[in-house]
């Protein structure tokens, strides 16, 4: 009965010690190993290594804009505070119409900027003054939304538009009445991805950021607050 017993016994302590060890070590181990390269590879594809954090200009809105416009236009609720929706920019190229190589070097420049693969806009009509048929590529344009807006903001308010020549401010006039700015740019040299020894042509862009605000009032204050250098 003794060895029956310890037998037993012996193979019960055999049996709970193996799926705990087991359990401890190498379940862990591969449980690790297989989340490791998810993990890696689903920060790689949603974001490059340029934008891991949150960006500075988000935080700023959160923790300092957002209480300035409660305070400033009586806002009940935070969530009624207006906020960036997203970033349009769009190079126009209508001599792309005779030489297509226009618009891949304005596509790889643009994507080098904002660091988005872009998007071709095509001709909605045809003119024939002007020898353009509909679906023609005429230009490219990029949206940008979330963290990648954030620091493209931040890189063009604190960077870009002071190395603008004589540069005094932007204007203050170029809301469209619904809290939205327009933003021309007459060359993309400004911009310290650029290259000046590579590129083909000096070629301008139009940035458009569009907000939630209602008014331009409430547009033009939150843009201010951001670090938008308006023209005095």
């Amino acid at each position: 009965m003794a060895e029956k017993g310890s037998g037993k016994d012996k193979g019960k302590t055999a049996a709970k010690g193996a799926p705990k060890g087991a359990a401890k070590g190498v379940d862990k181990k591969a449980a690790k190993a297989a989340v490791a390269p998810a993990a890696k590879g689903a920060e790689k594809g949603s974001a490059p290594p340029a934008l891991k954090g949150t960006p500075r200009l988000k935080e700023y809105y959160r923790d300092e804009c957002v209480p300035q416009m409660m305070q400033e236009f009586r806002y009940k609720s935070p969530m009624q505070v207006p906020r960036l929706k997203k970033v349009v920019v769009n190079i126009g190229l209508g001599e792309a119409i005779q030489n297509i190589k226009l618009l891949e070097s304005a596509s790889a420049e643009l994507m080098t900027v904002t660091g988005q693969k872009p998007v071709v806009t095509r001709a909605k009509k045809s003119i024939a003054a002007f020898k353009l048929r509909e679906g023609m590529p005429i230009g490219c344009m990029v949206t940008l939304r979330r963290d990648r807006m954030y620091y493209f903001l931040d890189k063009l308010m604190n960077v870009v538009l002071p190395r603008v020549r004589d540069f005094r401010g932007v204007s203050e006039r170029a809301f469209d009445g619904r809290g939205n700015y327009t933003l021309g740019i007459k060359e993309q040299i400004i911009f310290p991805e650029i290259d000046y020894d590579q590129i083909d042509k000096v070629r301008g862009m139009n940035i458009t950021i569009v907000t939630s605000a209602d008014t331009d009032g409430e547009g033009k204050f939150l843009l201010k607050l951001l670090g938008m250098p308006f023209r005095r």
